[in-house]
């Protein structure tokens, strides 16, 4: 009887530990929301958070998006050519990034970025037991370090979806227009005829809104959480790529769902 007594127990014991981290995580997410607006108040630590998330981001978002604009070029006018609708290619690189590749991708570049970077640098931090030592010097860490960064993280990321669909629909224009041979004045026609700023445009910003709250939450309650040691620090990174990417891509499907059956 030992054994499946043992058993239930170990069972048992992993289920109060994973609703005892769903009950941390809850608190920490309802924290950092009450402190958006004192966060706020303190403009130069955002700015300063929306440099190092934002900037320090651009030039893979910049880079990704300009190839998947190419890569929607080429695929978009070969599938729309055997219906005699190329002049639509415009219409179809525009659609497919601010609907849909333009928050989805940007935001698993900004988690693997920008989310390991925040996960490593509260992990240094409390390994380092800085945070203990605001502590005792009655500095709220969460308030103080945390709440900037999420604050930052919920700013850039927006910015950096919109910088990828720019990009992403030039790179289509270049492929479809100056390579190919597309007519310029039907590429941006279509697209401007047919690309709905609050149905189309309005989704990817809610969108990339929900994923900058997603990846940066998952960031900062790795690293806030982790075993300060430099194991705990790299368990803590990896876990951040691996559950922000699939939290990513689970509330696309339900935000999608849920914003074309409205």
């Amino acid at each position: 009887m030992s054994g499946p007594l043992e058993l239930l127990a170990r069972l048992g014991a992993a289920v109060r530990g994973s609703l005892a981290d769903i009950g941390d995580a809850a608190r920490l997410l309802l924290r950092l929301l009450a402190l958006v607006p004192a966060a706020l108040a303190r403009l130069r630590l955002v700015s300063d958070q929306i440099h190092f998330l934002g900037n320090h981001s651009l030039a893979i978002i910049g880079v990704s998006g300009l190839f998947v604009g190419f890569v929607l070029g080429l695929q978009g006018y070969y599938t729309l050519q055997r219906y005699g609708s190329s002049e639509a290619l415009g219409l179809l690189v525009a659609l497919s990034l601010v609907r849909e590749l333009g928050p989805v991708v940007t935001a698993l570049l900004f988690a693997g970025r920008a989310g390991t970077a925040l996960t490593a640098e509260i992990g240094l931090m409390k390994s380092g037991e800085q945070l203990a030592a605001m502590e005792m010097m009655a500095v709220d860490p969460v308030r103080r370090v945390l709440a900037p960064r999420f604050v930052g993280g919920l700013i850039a990321m927006p910015l950096l979806a919109a910088v990828f669909s720019a990009v992403g629909i030039l790179g289509g224009w270049v492929v479809g227009v100056l390579l190919i041979g597309v007519d310029a004045g039907a590429f941006w026609s279509q697209m401007q005829g047919g690309v709905d700023v609050f149905k189309d445009v309005g989704n990817g910003v809610i969108k990339s809104i929900v994923f900058g709250l997603t990846v940066t939450f998952v960031a900062l309650r790795q690293g806030y959480a982790c075993r300060p040691t430099p194991e705990g620090v790299a368990r803590a990174t990896t876990r951040t790529v691996v559950m922000a990417s699939l939290a990513v891509l689970g509330l696309d499907f339900v935000l999608t769902a849920l914003m074309f059956s409205i």
